[in-house]
């Protein structure tokens, strides 16, 4: 779709989507940080790749193994 486009087309669709982005609000990485810290932290104890997941519950665990005769 877009080679369709001329050259001015497209400027004209970049300028429209950066008109879009000015508008999002933005916030301080120096406070979004500390709050993706804290909530990394408070759930790192529900996460299976830290924990891991009990054998009973694992889905992936082998049933069976190989026998070769």
């Amino acid at each position: 779709m877009a080679q369709e486009l001329s050259e001015k087309e497209l400027l004209k669709m970049e300028v429209e989507q950066l008109k879009k982005e000015v508008k999002n609000p933005r916030a301080l990485i120096s406070k979004t940080g500390k709050e993706i810290k804290e909530y990394v932290e408070a759930e790192a104890g529900n996460d299976p790749l830290l924990k891991g997941i009990p054998e009973d519950k694992n889905p992936f665990k082998e049933k069976g193994g190989c026998l070769i005769s």
